[in-house]
């Protein structure tokens, strides 16, 4: 298969109480690994089965619906994962000394202005979708939302960018343990956040790095 699933890099209930190893397990076993085999099936025979999951969403809007829908959640799924830390492991946020911490006070003043800005976004995303901070092509950071499975890579969505943190708001990422307590899930989520992995992308995007001592 062109695309596999990534091995996740914790327990199921590595993330407990933040996030239940049921929801987990099916979250990551089902949603995850369906998107996957639905994203290998719309692009056998053709050229994107030999590209990278990157640059198919770049020009999303030349593929179908198929490659759309399941290129996004086998993408957005997988930076999900990448950019969480069991619950022993997590510090609440970043460092001083981490570029992403110096970068979140360049452009947002606060961490905690951060932190409200982009629970507004996810809080507010009606429906299915995802919250998203992003560097822009001026290495910027920005927060902004995408419906279903679209992310800032695609050439369809108002904001484009390169992901470095996401956070899932369809209902399966946190209906049983939180049913209709979106702010709930969101504020645990923060609680998880691996912001080593966050930097990284950080640095890796537009060498952000660069920007700072």
């Amino acid at each position: 298969m062109a695309f596999e699933l990534p091995e996740l890099p914790y327990a199921f209930d590595a993330l407990e109480p933040h996030i239940d190893a049921r929801t987990m397990e099916i979250h990551y076993g089902k949603h995850h690994a369906g998107y996957t085999k639905k994203l290998n099936a719309a692009v056998e025979g053709t050229d994107l089965a030999n590209m990278k999951i990157e640059d198919i969403l770049a020009n999303v809007s030349k593929h179908s619906t198929a490659v759309r829908n399941n290129g996004g959640g086998y993408y957005n799924h997988s930076l999900f994962w990448s950019i969480m830390e069991p619950t022993a492991e997590a510090d609440g946020e970043p460092t001083a000394r981490m570029n992403i911490h110096k970068a979140i006070e360049r452009d947002f003043g606060s961490f905690d202005n951060f932190k409200s800005e982009f629970s507004k976004a996810a809080a507010t995303r009606f429906g299915s979708g995802w919250a998203w901070l992003c560097v822009d092509k001026n290495d910027k950071l920005f927060i902004c939302s995408t419906a279903n499975q679209d992310n800032p890579l695609m050439d369809v969505v108002e904001e484009e960018g390169t992901p470095i943190l996401g956070l899932d708001v369809w209902e399966h990422a946190y209906y049983l343990n939180y049913q209709n307590r979106r702010p709930d899930y969101i504020n645990a989520f923060f609680s998880v956040v691996n912001w080593h992995a966050v930097t990284k992308r950080y640095n890796d995007a537009n060498e952000g790095a660069s920007d700072f001592s």
